[in-house]
């Protein structure tokens, strides 16, 4: 059974970090693809940061390049979120989704099929 679970999130002041992590379980996690996604309150899903099965190719939306740093571990099926300088803005609830050899729309939320629980980030002072 294919099972996504995030954990890191939490509260945290504007300029504050946190790391997420996306721990994945029932599948070969090599050949998926990755992607966060965040859901604010009366906002539509958003693309954050999407990574290939290999690494090899990462994406980033506008809001948060040079700010957040995906990355993957295959050995320990984990895929993770680095996020500095965060700001009140990037508050929202934020998933993990997994797309089997996604190789191209890499952070478009319609192509994922499995999704995680979601993990709430609040950036507030």
């Amino acid at each position: 059974q294919l099972q996504l679970v995030e954990s890191g999130g939490g509260l945290v002041q504007p300029g504050g970090s946190l790391r997420l992590s996306c721990a994945a379980s029932g599948f070969t996690f090599d050949y998926y693809a990755i992607g966060w996604f965040r859901q604010a309150p009366g906002k539509e899903r958003e693309g954050v940061s999407c990574i290939s099965s290999s690494g090899g190719t990462t994406n980033y939306a506008n809001s948060v390049k040079d700010r957040f740093t995906i990355s993957r571990d295959n050995a320990k099926n984990t895929v993770y979120l680095q996020m500095n300088s965060l700001k009140p803005e990037d508050t929202a609830v934020y998933y993990c989704a997994a797309k089997r050899l996604l190789l191209t729309r890499l952070c478009v939320p319609s192509e994922y099929d499995y999704w995680g629980q979601g993990t709430q980030v609040t950036v507030s002072s």
